[in-house]
């Protein structure tokens, strides 16, 4: 189900950072009286009325050049283009100012769902303080109150209102998403162009020309599809974007919209730290994976190449080896055909059902290969039964006399043998042990 994101966006000082740590109820935004104490945006999820959502808290804008003050400016204007709804925070002890203005000027031309909140209302009385903000014309204000949670329902249910229908617009796309996820630099763009055969996204040897994720549809083989390219990020003079906060986030927003998640690596600078942190992002997502290598071209290569590339690979990456692997090169569309034919295979893995009897065959012949694990005591586990509850990414229950037993070991035995029957070429497998009652 698609995730949307609440952006907390508003001047310095008015409460954002504890608006922030109330809705996600917990400590996370470093919160002090001093303007301009937050000067990264911080990411955490949320969740009202049965919906989970992404939020972000950011630093405040303001019209006057204090420090920091254009980086936390950037920082917020990324925020709204990530945002499906903003959230902007006013303080409501103040009369309106030149600031909380200039706010609602860019967040009136962001075309985006905007919820006006008016903090530190911290009495009832305060409440008939609240009508001059209808003067910056974003609606009709909430009255609340971040350090007491007070009114707080309310401006949430009016952000929620504006999920459904996001969600509705999700749900009417029945294509496969394909998204392209890596650092910036790494050639997301420029196969995207290759797979279309035209120049359909820009491409830049600078890091993070792309600014947006951009969704481009793609058939092949007669099967409907979306490639979802992900921003990297652009240095603009002193005003910067922490790289590798920024991709990450991108890569999470992307990943959550997937069905098929293309983790790129670049073959000529090999793997980095932070390749291995954005592909963690999307095994823990339980997405399907394929590991593709670009800019093969630009490799010195040998007999060897190939698989020490795959090596060092299956080293750095030991959580994903069920993915495959394969060797691409945007530039010039070598292997190219090798691409799609994967993808096939592998969300056709992450669909797949086993049927309960079939399942428990292999079961009863992987048990009876290797018995299972006994504790210090001498209890055995014993695997009664074991059936199928969904997919994307297959999903197995097996019911157990006690599910203490069922070691992290003899779990990955279990997963390592369904693999062996069934495939499940490119897709996590959740394996969770319930106790039979």
């Amino acid at each position: 189900m698609y995730k949307p994101t609440v952006a907390v966006v508003g001047r310095p000082n008015v409460g954002k950072s504890t608006l922030f740590n109330r809705i996600i109820g917990e400590r996370k935004a470093i919160v002090e009286d001093t303007p301009g104490v937050t000067r990264d945006r911080l990411y955490a999820e949320g969740e009202w009325l049965n919906h989970t959502f992404n939020l972000i808290d950011t630093g405040g804008i303001e019209v006057k050049d204090e420090p920091f003050q254009e980086q936390i400016k950037m920082q917020a204007e990324i925020a709204i283009l990530e945002a499906d709804v903003i959230l902007m925070v006013v303080n409501g002890r103040e009369d309106v100012t030149r600031d909380d203005l200039f706010v609602a000027r860019i967040l009136q031309k962001s075309n985006k769902p905007v919820v006006l909140v008016v903090n530190k209302i911290d009495n009832f009385e305060m409440r008939n303080d609240i009508y001059e903000f209808y003067q910056l014309g974003l609606g009709e204000p909430f009255p609340v109150s971040g350090s007491h949670g007070l009114g707080l329902g309310d401006a949430l249910d009016e952000v929620a209102g504006h999920f459904k229908q996001l969600e509705m617009d999700v749900e009417e796309d029945t294509s496969i998403k394909v998204s392209l996820i890596g650092r910036p630099n790494v050639g997301k763009s420029s196969l995207v162009n290759a797979i279309l055969g035209e120049e359909r996204v820009i491409v830049s040897n600078i890091a993070g020309t792309t600014r947006d994720a951009v969704d481009t549809p793609y058939t092949y083989d007669g099967e409907a599809y979306t490639l979802i390219d992900t921003a990297g990020m652009r240095k603009r003079g002193k005003i910067y974007e922490s790289t590798e906060k920024y991709s990450v986030l991108r890569a999470s927003r992307a990943i959550e919209r997937s069905d098929i998640v293309l983790v790129i690596l670049n073959g000529e600078e090999g793997i980095r730290e932070q390749d291995k942190r954005i592909a963690g992002l999307a095994h823990e997502a339980g997405k399907a994976i394929v590991i593709v290598v670009n800019k093969w071209d630009a490799v010195k290569k040998d007999e060897k190449t190939m698989r020490d590339f795959e090596l060092d690979i299956k080293d750095n990456f030991q959580y994903l080896d069920y993915a495959p692997i394969t060797f691409v090169s945007a530039l010039t569309s070598a292997r190219l055909k090798t691409l799609f034919p994967l993808i096939q295979e592998v969300y056709e893995s992450s669909i797949k059902r086993i049927q309960s009897s079939t399942l428990n065959e292999v079961l009863v012949d992987s048990v009876s290969m290797n018995p299972t694990p006994t504790d210090s005591s001498g209890r055995r586990l014993s695997i009664y039964y074991g059936t199928q509850v969904s997919v994307k990414p297959p999903t197995f229950v097996l019911f157990v006399n006690d599910t203490e037993l069922m070691h992290f070991s003899y779990r990955r035995y279990i997963e390592n043998q369904l693999r062996k029957a069934f495939g499940f070429k490119g897709t996590p497998i959740h394996i969770i042990s319930r106790k039979r009652n």
